[in-house]
């Protein structure tokens, strides 16, 4: 009887919103950033492929692809994970279809197979610490595999390029990563800038270099990356001026190509050492879901010690 009580007593405060006529609270929905990313990417590979030219075999694709799905569900079923969510996957498959290039069908699955094991197995306190598709690329240039990364491939053109930025501003908007882009293109423009000044060159050459569509692409579809950029803002304004840094002694001092990828793949190594130093929150891709009924029950009661704790058990997962 008195468990009946109990039950019909908590019932109505389950409904107490619905019965009392007030509108009800909802925390909107907000979309997975990715999904954008993937819609982008796609539409630039199509793009690269039917207006371009661009040597990209439809064999190494649909290899590249498969594998990374392949592996993806692998690593996942090692890890002890049951969902199989493969988002991240696409996302580092289609740009290692983008950037990368090579006659070797064998090639493109070990690029695919090594970009997705690197987030399972290269991780500092529950983040992987290099961006996958990165990774991949300077591996395979590392060992000196019969494979290139064409810089120049998206061509010049202004009107790409802003086209491009803007598919990219949107992504980093939804994935709260636009600071680190921002700073990196201003470091790196005032670089480049400043280098064609002290030399007496004229500014048309400093702003052919950044009229560079794949530029843009590592810009915002690469460094953005929520998962291996700093946690706090300050973190990734600090990482975006040691990135450009590093990317300007690479190409204009060492006298490399690939200054970008070769820049981003050291400093991805201090991101630990920044988080450390410079604390901030960590970004998850599904924000936390708070129920109806803890919702009309506890409004804006929910102390920050639960907040932490609940976001600690979410980073574990």
């Amino acid at each position: 009887m008195n468990h009946l009580g109990l039950v019909e007593a908590e019932a109505p405060v389950a409904g107490a919103t619905e019965a009392s006529g007030l509108p009800q609270k909802r925390t909107p929905r907000r979309w997975d950033p990715r999904l954008y990313q993937i819609a982008t990417l796609a539409g630039l590979l199509a793009y690269g492929i039917w207006w371009l030219d661009l040597e990209v075999q439809s064999a190494n694709a649909v290899a590249i692809i498969a594998s990374v799905l392949i592996t993806q569900r692998a690593c996942e079923r090692l890890a002890g994970r049951a969902r199989f969510d493969p988002r991240s996957a696409i996302i580092s498959g289609l740009s290692l279809c983008l950037l990368l290039r090579t006659g070797s069908l064998d090639l493109a699955v070990l690029a695919a197979v090594i970009a997705i094991a690197s987030k399972f197995s290269l991780r500092v306190r529950g983040k992987h610490v290099f961006n996958p598709t990165n990774f991949a690329l300077v591996a395979l240039m590392l060992a000196g595999r019969d494979m290139w990364v064409s810089p120049g491939q998206w061509g010049s053109g202004l009107v790409f390029a802003f086209l491009l930025a803007s598919a990219g501003g949107l992504v980093v908007n939804r994935a709260a990563r636009a600071d680190v882009t921002v700073a990196f293109l201003a470091c790196y423009a005032g670089l480049l800038v400043g280098r064609s000044l002290w030399l007496g060159e004229p500014l048309a050459i400093p702003m052919h270099r950044l009229e560079n569509g794949a530029l843009v692409l590592f810009s915002f579809f690469m460094i953005s990356d929520p998962r291996t950029t700093p946690d706090s803002r300050s973190g990734r304004l600090v990482f975006a001026a040691l990135l450009a840094l590093g990317a300007y002694v690479v190409q204009f001092w060492l006298f490399r190509t690939n200054g970008l990828l070769w820049s981003l793949a050291a400093c991805s190594l201090a991101v630990p050492l920044i988080d450390w130093l410079l604390p901030g929150g960590r970004y998850e891709w599904h924000p936390a879901k708070t129920s109806s009924a803890e919702e009309t029950a506890r409004p804006e009661e929910m102390s920050r010690h639960e907040k932490t704790s609940r976001s600690e058990e979410r980073n574990l997962v």
